[in-house]
């Protein structure tokens, strides 16, 4: 038996000023510039990850940078929208909305490290305003930290720095795309 569709409406507050309207519509919800130079300075180091990667499917969960083999996932939170302790703001114009708005993310932030965490996913969440640098030492240290566990369990070989890699951009001479390092193994030259 189909049941009938029920549309709810949900009450979305006029903008308060067109500068208001103009700069919600320009607020990216992906490839924002911390996002992007967090990543940037993780791919200086040599690491390799996955973008916006669904790591779960209900309810869906895209994480910001993803290590696949270390099952972490990193987001990078913006100050407004998660509510930042030290530089997230509560407007005055549609506060009631905001509130709700912002809280809604929070609980949602919570509700995702709990389900990840429960799958044995590691959760990594970065604010906008930390620094690329200390953020990206942050990632590094855990995966080293999740690469030394992964190493220590009886029955399980342990990862190589190919593992980190999503896959390899180079020439013939197995170089990757900014580290430049040879390919390790049967498959390229290198030391092994």
């Amino acid at each position: 038996m189909l049941r009938p569709l029920v549309m709810v409406s949900i009450r979305v507050p006029r903008p308060s000023s067109p500068q208001a309207s103009h700069r919600l519509r320009r607020t990216r919800q992906k490839d924002t510039s911390a996002e992007v130079h967090v990543r940037r300075e993780l791919h200086r180091r040599g690491l390799r990850y996955r973008v916006g990667y669904k790591v779960m499917s209900k309810p869906r969960r895209v994480a910001d940078i993803v290590f696949t083999r270390q099952r972490l996932a990193v987001f990078v939170d913006g100050c407004f929208w998660h509510g930042c302790p030290l530089h997230g703001t509560w407007p005055k114009n549609n506060a009631e909305f905001w509130r709700d708005k912002i809280e809604t993310n929070r609980r949602r932030d919570r509700d995702t490290n709990r389900r990840l965490s429960e799958a044995g996913w590691t959760v990594v969440r970065i604010w906008e305003h930390e620094s690329p640098r200390e953020a990206a030492d942050r990632v590094e240290h855990m995966l080293n930290e999740l690469k030394g566990d992964a190493a220590q369990r009886p029955g399980q070989a342990p990862d190589t720095e190919e593992s980190s890699y999503v896959g390899s951009v180079g020439n013939d001479k197995g170089s990757r795309e900014g580290g430049g390092r040879p390919r390790a193994g049967p498959t390229g030259g290198g030391e092994a």
